[in-house]
């Protein structure tokens, strides 16, 4: 590693089209160069980001793994060109990104409340997974010895997480970590069905404890955890719901951070066994948070070089901040978060 630079684990939650600021974020983290990134923990849209990323950079380095961001998200988006779940032309003349006011994306959205994916899918057609092989070489991933890569998927037998390491994924296991249960069939893996890993490990951090020597954790943070306000229609409170389940794994985890933190600090715990981890949390909740969840279904081309603007803006602002930090201290007060307070809000 050179000395001028720092190493930091990455952690990338998921949240469809939205996935797009999280690539925003990496093109400019990548581009910047002042951060090495030792591992990456992702779930859904955090694992198909992780997954060009480890890609790309064995293809050409930082350059290659912003193409291949580039290029995933691009293919996203073309073979989405004729999907009848399309905003109205009053919503692009205000251009207000939501589906909300689409029919067709109220009428598939009842019709998966009404009929399982067995039944409206029975042969299990997945687009998705069709482009994902297309767009990534998950031979160049398996041989990746640049960074190290985790994905989250949720065992629906058991209900717990199951992390797929680089050395032996495949597009199906980063399809099991995106699997929406009223979308998709569970993705079968070794004959165990598995669902979208948000439920369980939004995304997974503990895997870094014992697999990375880097004590800093940076999550790129999609899924607001703080919303003002009881949610008054059906749709709006599926749509908490799905939020608070989505976000419990992730704030578990950092409760479990901080609680060792401050075992460290009173001399309870010895630090040749434990380590304080160090805390960032990349996140736009002023421009995401009013988006609404329909327009995560939107995966047009300009919705989504909308989001990766904001990504990267939002990037800049937090490394200008923060960047001296990393390596030192957290830049996330934690026992805030827990006492009701709110984290620090940089970038």
């Amino acid at each position: 590693m050179s000395k001028n630079r720092k190493t930091v684990n990455l952690a990338l939650q998921g949240g469809g089209a939205h996935g797009a600021f999280t690539w925003g974020v990496l093109d400019k983290l990548l581009e910047d160069g002042r951060l090495e990134i030792e591992a990456i923990s992702g779930t859904s849209a955090g694992a198909m980001n992780a997954v060009a990323v480890a890609d790309g950079l064995m293809r050409d380095g930082a350059d290659g793994a912003r193409a291949a961001l580039e290029k995933f998200w691009h293919s996203i988006s073309e073979r989405s060109a004729f999907s009848p779940i399309q905003r109205l032309p009053f919503d692009v003349l205000m251009g207000n990104w939501s589906l909300d006011h689409t029919p067709s994306y109220h009428f598939f959205d009842a019709m998966t409340r009404i009929a399982s994916p067995y039944q409206f899918n029975p042969l299990n057609i997945n687009p998705l997974l069709q482009l994902l092989e297309e767009c990534i070489d998950f031979d160049r991933v398996r041989s990746c010895n640049i960074l190290k890569v985790f994905i989250s998927a949720t065992d629906v037998e058991t209900g717990r997480v199951k992390i797929f390491d680089r050395s032996k994924l495949t597009a199906e296991m980063v399809m099991a970590s995106a699997c929406l249960p009223f979308l998709f069939q569970a993705v079968e893996i070794d004959g165990v069905p598995y669902w979208d890993g948000g439920y369980m490990g939004n995304p997974s951090l503990f895997p870094f404890h014992t697999h990375s020597e880097s004590g800093d954790i940076v999550v790129v943070q999609i899924n607001p955890i703080e919303r003002r306000g009881a949610p008054r229609t059906a749709q709006e409170i599926l749509n908490r719901i799905n939020e608070i389940s989505f976000n419990g794994s992730l704030l578990r985890e950092f409760r479990a951070i901080d609680f060792v933190r401050r075992l460290i600090e009173d001399g309870k715990l010895s630090q040749k066994h434990y380590r304080k981890t160090r805390v960032h949390v990349i996140e736009n909740q002023d421009e995401l948070k009013p988006l609404g969840a329909s327009s995560k279904v939107n995966v047009e081309w300009r919705f989504l070089v909308h989001l990766r603007d904001i990504g990267r803006e939002t990037a800049e602002r937090w490394l200008a901040d923060n960047i001296d930090h990393v390596g030192k201290r957290s830049t996330v007060d934690l026992r805030a978060m827990f006492q009701g307070l709110g984290a620090e809000h940089h970038g």
